[in-house]
């Protein structure tokens, strides 16, 4: 599934915690579609590209991210 932080934004507003996910390589559009919306959304940014990646890339770069990820949910502990 495909979310934007226009998404991510609504589901919050719904008091649903919510984190977009994307690659560095969009992090200014992360921003500015944030910025846009007066939304100041969590976001976790993993390594790009990912297309063509194997399984265990993938894998391997969730792994990298799951702590930042769940971090961006609960907020400190």
């Amino acid at each position: 599934m495909s979310c934007s932080v226009h998404d991510i934004s609504d589901i919050e507003r719904r008091g649903v915690p919510g984190v977009f996910v994307s690659t560095v390589h969009f992090a200014s559009a992360v921003e500015a579609q944030a910025e846009s919306l007066g939304f100041d959304a969590a976001a976790v940014l993993t390594r790009h590209p990912i297309q063509d990646r194997t399984d265990d890339e993938m894998a391997a770069i969730a792994d990298a991210a799951f702590d930042e990820l769940v971090q961006a949910l609960v907020g400190p502990s």
